[in-house]
């Protein structure tokens, strides 16, 4: 088989996160457009991600996150994203690198982004619950694109009941963690 020097799976990864990039970007600018609202699931012990040790304690390897109604602050820069959420009605920043994350979900449409998990960003997630020394970082993999939506890891949030007539319905996921 021949060598791959144009890095066809880099290219393809970072356009890819290029669309995450953009979709955020968008919602930061304009607000989230009708029904959509976005699922994000990212590696929580990987290099750049900052989150509160209280958080980063309950949720050790991974995370999802919701963004729908009550999020704030939303900035996007090249590298990464942050978000003002609240978490069991604590407010909190968080700060996560495109590079982190492993999926990206809008069920309003069914679209998916689904990012294997890069063995560096595993390595390194690890290294970060254990407090080990890092190993070297291998070559990075090829993301898909996945419509199907996986069963989120979802951080329960204190949201409001809805009014009568929004037909929102609030519902704890829990049952659905990977264990």
């Amino acid at each position: 088989m021949a060598t791959d020097h144009i890095r066809y799976d880099v290219l393809a990864r970072d356009a890819l996160r290029g669309v995450l990039r953009k979709v955020l970007t968008d919602a930061a600018t304009h607000g989230l457009p009708g029904e959509h609202h976005f699922f994000i699931t990212f590696l929580s012990g990987a290099d750049g991600v900052k989150l509160s040790p209280r958080l980063l304690a309950q949720y050790p390897e991974e995370m999802t996150i919701i963004l729908q109604h009550q999020f704030w602050d939303l900035v996007v820069s090249e590298e990464r994203f942050e978000v003002g959420l609240s978490f069991g009605g604590i407010p909190e920043r968080l700060a996560v690198p495109f590079s982190a994350i492993k999926s990206f979900f809008d069920p309003s449409v069914q679209f998916g982004l689904q990012f294997e998990p890069s063995e560096s960003a595993e390595i390194m997630a690890e290294t970060a619950a254990r407090n080990l020394p890092a190993a070297p970082a291998p070559a990075p993999t090829t993301p898909a694109v996945d419509t199907t939506p996986a069963a989120p890891v979802v951080e329960e949030k204190d949201e409001e009941p809805p009014r009568s007539g929004e037909g929102a319905e609030v519902v704890r996921l829990d049952r659905f963690r990977k264990k």
